[in-house]
């Protein structure tokens, strides 16, 4: 995916609480994981921006942290190295942390999901109950990115866009957000948000 991420401008506003050029960042690693997949596969992770300290609490590592130790400063989610990294460490199972200043902070997390009050379309697995759910009880926002190549924005614990990075998906994809919705398209990718 090229530089121009200006086709993720509506996910990413002011109004998701949360630092617009890191969601942007966020969501267009994503959207490269979706499209990419490591070594031939297909693989699916998770991502949360913002909020780090109440996302920590309601998370614990699953392994060893990968992330740990090593310096803020060689963690930037915007530095094409660590954008290699992260895409090397998606392939295990848990979220990434990302703070409001770039920072991937932690990966390999548990996310403590709570199902209570979610209202998630059907046929949406654990990954996108933990993405509602920690966007649900802190003011990060998740990212989620299914192996089916779809990657799904939750904020305040609901689905707000999906985006579909392969265009011979689109043919009658039905999405599953709910109300009025809004469609861009660009080249690589289409987007599909909750109209606001």
């Amino acid at each position: 995916m090229g530089k121009d991420t200006s086709i993720f401008k509506e996910i990413c506003s002011e109004r998701r609480g949360v630092n617009t050029a890191v969601l942007e960042q966020t969501v267009a690693l994503a959207v490269e994981i979706a499209r990419e997949g490591r070594e031939g596969r297909k693989i699916g992770t998770l991502f949360v921006v913002g909020d780090t300290q109440a996302v920590l609490r309601r998370s614990r590592p699953l392994i060893l942290d990968p992330l740990h130790g090593h310096p803020e400063e060689h963690k930037k989610i915007d530095d094409p190295n660590v954008r290699e990294t992260l895409k090397e460490l998606a392939q295990l199972d848990g979220a990434f942390v990302v703070s409001d200043e770039g920072v991937v902070l932690s990966g390999a997390r548990y996310l403590d999901a709570v199902s209570d009050d979610l209202n998630l379309p059907l046929g949406l697995g654990s990954r996108h109950m933990a993405a509602a759910s920690i966007s649900s009880r802190t003011s990060a926002v998740a990212v989620a990115v299914s192996e089916s190549s779809m990657v799904r924005v939750f904020d305040n614990g609901e689905l707000v866009s999906e985006i579909i990075p392969e265009l011979w998906m689109w043919n009658g994809y039905n999405s599953g957000l709910k109300g009025p919705t809004s469609t861009r398209r660009d080249e690589e990718v289409t987007v599909i948000s909750r109209a606001e």
